[in-house]
């Protein structure tokens, strides 16, 4: 497995299996068999309800613990420095782990320098090798770095054809983060396994729509992590080390950019609000 390694020098897969919107009593059986498949990095958060099931999983694996990269988040409503450690204390809790490999802030609202101030310390003591965010615009993510003694190794933001991110990605670069991307596929948005220009573009290399994507994402240094329930799927989303798209092919996806989101803007007072009100409940 290809890595990238993170900006206090921690090596971090490049292709991982993500579980948003798995449904609890599927996930040990989804994790399980992307562990089969070969993936060796794990993202989950609390918001998603799974942490059990994605810690069920690995401990039946068989799979050493040194060989995997879990990451998880922190809700909006658990924010503060004080309720920060308490929420990651109950999330490895609920995965069965000792350490995390990466815990990241979910989203750029509530009181997230008073969680980051928590978070270097957990850094610090080990219990969290990298820490991050999720999220985070341009700007919020500045104002967390200037403002903090520890630069976030990574930023989860959304990131697909259809909203590439290429600038803010320069930003990352340019300040150490590593991007990674949550929705590759857009959901399947705007018809997106259906496009003309990657259908052609996967029947050059004999590969699917999602291979390609995940490919052009890959060799613009993008960190991804696919979900699925099919294990065929899985070993598909694999699959993708074995080809390379040319410049041209690059160049093609890229005119695909429309610059805005397929899911909902981190701009707009109602979701702020919508999304700073919900509370998590164990």
């Amino acid at each position: 497995m290809q890595t990238v390694t993170l900006n206090n020098g921690v090596e971090m897969p490049v292709l991982g299996f993500g579980v948003y919107q798995i449904p609890p009593d599927d996930t040990e059986q989804a994790v399980s068999d992307a562990l089969a498949a070969g993936y060796r990095l794990l993202d989950t958060a609390a918001a998603y309800r799974n942490e059990q099931a994605v810690g069920r999983a690995i401990a039946s694996s068989g799979i050493g613990r040194e060989d995997l990269f879990v990451t998880t988040k922190l809700w909006i409503s658990d924010t503060g420095e004080e309720q920060t450690k308490r929420a990651f204390h109950r999330s490895l809790e609920r995965l069965g782990l000792d350490y995390l490999d990466l815990y990241l802030i979910h989203q750029p609202f509530g009181d997230v320098h008073g969680s980051w101030r928590a978070m270097q310390n957990l850094n610090r003591e080990g219990l969290a090798r990298a820490i991050g965010v999720s999220n985070f615009y341009p700007d919020r993510l500045v104002d967390l770095i200037v403002h903090n003694e520890i630069t976030p190794a990574v930023n989860q933001v959304e990131t697909h054809p259809f909203f590439q991110r290429t600038a803010d990605q320069e930003l990352m670069v340019e300040n150490g983060v590593q991007i990674e991307s949550w929705g590759p596929f857009a959901e399947g948005r705007n018809n997106l396994f259906s496009d003309p220009v990657l259908t052609k573009i996967g029947a050059a290399h004999d590969k699917s729509v999602a291979q390609v994507v995940l490919r052009w994402l890959i060799q613009r240094g993008v960190v991804v992590i696919p979900k699925s329930v099919r294990a065929d799927r899985m070993a598909e989303n694999f699959n993708v080390f074995d080809f390379e798209l040319s410049t041209d092919e690059m160049s093609q996806i890229a005119a695909m950019d429309t610059g805005a989101t397929v899911f909902f803007d981190h701009h707009d007072p109602a979701m702020v609000r919508r999304l700073g009100t919900a509370r998590l409940e164990d």
